[in-house]
């Protein structure tokens, strides 16, 4: 990894302002983040405490889910949307540990994720692994740009994982899945997770606010209904809707206020 203490920020990068990839970075103990990324971070802590909690299960239920997709499922392709800055156990990295030679695409719009997106890809093997830059909210576009690495004839699964939040319109959230999932063939799956004040976490509703307030993007919690709505037409996986913590995780693990799910396209 660079480290933004010593290296400039590339073109475009604004640091002046806490973006979330550089924030989750941060609450993930990375060094691809800037001072005012840490302190707005830091301060969040402050106020949601577990909230390093929320990310370090949220990544981990990242490997948990490609390690069902690509073993028992039998995935080959994944699209990786709102990837967020590159850590350990990226996508392509879990994927290809269970089932050598699949494909992935990532999907963000953020310059200092395709700075370092770009340096992440440079020893992948040409045509495994792509970078589209693109934004959430255009699945046309993402479909589009996505075809010339992946075959949309062929099951794919679809990774959300904690960027429908930053769509705050919840029916324009839907749109997105239901326009790539309405895309792609019976026996793809979609991968999610996104915040919500249903599970518990005190201080977690002060801490959004503060967010909102202070870094970018703005963010938004959901009901477990709302969540739920996104799988509309589609199977979930066992155990379901549950905190991400608790989808095939470790028993005892402790809960966190971020729902996740897999689910699969009949």
């Amino acid at each position: 990894m660079t480290d933004p203490r010593t290296t400039p920020a590339p073109e475009g990068v604004r640091t002046d302002v806490a973006h979330n990839a550089r924030v989750w970075n941060h609450w993930l103990g990375g060094t691809d983040n800037h001072p005012v990324d840490r302190a707005v971070g830091d301060r969040v802590t402050a106020m949601y405490p577990s909230i390093g909690e929320v990310a370090r299960a949220d990544r981990a239920f990242l490997g948990r889910a490609v390690r069902y997709l690509a073993g028992e499922a039998g995935i080959r392709q994944f699209l990786d949307i709102g990837t967020g800055l590159p850590s350990a156990g990226n996508t392509h990295e879990v994927a290809r540990r269970t089932a050598p030679g699949c494909r992935v695409v990532y999907v963000d719009n953020d310059p200092a994720v395709l700075a370092l997106a770009r340096t992440l890809l440079a020893g992948s093997q040409p045509g495994t692994t792509e970078y589209v830059d693109a934004d959430a909210r255009d699945p046309e576009r993402i479909l589009r740009a996505s075809a010339s690495t992946l075959d949309l004839e062929r099951p794919v699964a679809v990774m959300l994982l904690g960027i429908l939040n930053f769509v705050l319109d919840t029916d324009e959230a839907r749109r997105i899945v239901r326009t790539l999932m309405d895309a792609l063939p019976s026996g793809s799956h979609v991968v999610l997770t996104h915040p919500t004040l249903e599970l518990g976490g005190e201080g977690n509703e002060a801490a959004m606010r503060f967010w909102n307030e202070n870094a970018t993007p703005p963010i938004t919690a959901r009901t477990r209904a709302e969540f739920a709505a996104f799988l509309t037409g589609l199977d979930p996986v066992d155990p379901g809707i549950v905190s991400c913590a608790h989808w095939r995780g470790e028993p005892g693990a402790v809960r966190v206020a971020q729902f996740g799910a897999v689910a699969r396209k009949p």
